[in-house]
């Protein structure tokens, strides 16, 4: 969707059934969004959030101090939703890194960063690890640079329903890979261990069902998806 038609399709899709938690504009629909099967009413017209993005908004904004203390964040692939909100926060030292997003700060690797160790007090790294080959490397250089004391949000697209993690490179087609792990550039489906491999590299898990938190009134308004976990992760 173009910046331009954004204030157009916000303008018309004006009501009051559904509420977007980061900017608390009301709608009477959300739009659809999806990688091949699209969800209905579930991107919002005005910040291009996702569920995901107003969960983790509003456990940030209800359980954390995110938005008044003074600390150091560091956030892989920044997302669009966040990232202007984020960067104008005077409380936070804010720091974007990604291989290749246009509104990163640094350019690195995630499997092998240039930072010091223990330098952020918060780190979001959401929807990347699905992407990378070698996800242990990468989990054990977030630890790395993770203060003690420091929290992580690290999200992917999980399969709750899967007790194991799948993979399988012998798998190239894009169609076929598409069809199996969510997008043609997943290299995995992560399932309920996905809690135990953050933990053996060190973290303090915490699998945040924040829906069951909230009323369903609330998981209805903001455009929830219910039972989705925030993986809260700890040093």
């Amino acid at each position: 969707m173009s910046y331009t038609a954004r204030p157009f399709l916000a303008f018309f899709l004006k009501g009051n059934k559904f509420t977007d938690p980061i900017d608390n504009k009301s709608f009477k629909s959300f739009l659809p969004y999806g990688y091949g099967k699209q969800r209905d009413n579930v991107l919002s017209p005005s910040t291009l959030s996702l569920e995901r993005h107003r969960l983790l908004w509003l456990y940030l904004q209800n359980e954390t101090d995110f938005f008044n203390s003074k600390i150091k964040v560091l956030h892989f692939a920044p997302e669009q939703a966040f990232y202007k909100r984020f960067r104008n926060m005077i409380n936070l030292d804010y720091l974007t890194t990604d291989l290749e997003s246009p509104l990163a700060d640094v350019k690195a690797d995630i499997c092998d960063l240039p930072f010091e160790d223990n330098a952020f007090d918060t780190i979001f790294c959401n929807h990347v690890l699905e992407h990378i080959p070698d996800d242990t490397k990468a989990m054990s250089e977030l630890f790395r640079i993770l203060k003690p004391g420091g929290m992580g949000v690290f999200q992917i697209p999980q399969d709750l329903s899967r007790a194991v993690t799948f993979e399988d490179d012998s798998i190239t087609d894009k169609k076929e890979r598409a069809e199996i792990f969510g997008q043609y550039d997943h290299v995995r489906v992560y399932g309920r261990d996905y809690f135990d491999k953050l933990r053996s590299v060190g973290f303090t898990v915490e699998a945040v069902d924040y829906t069951n938190i909230l009323s369903k009134e609330e998981i209805t308004k903001y455009c929830l998806a219910p039972g989705e976990l925030i993986p809260v992760v700890t040093k």
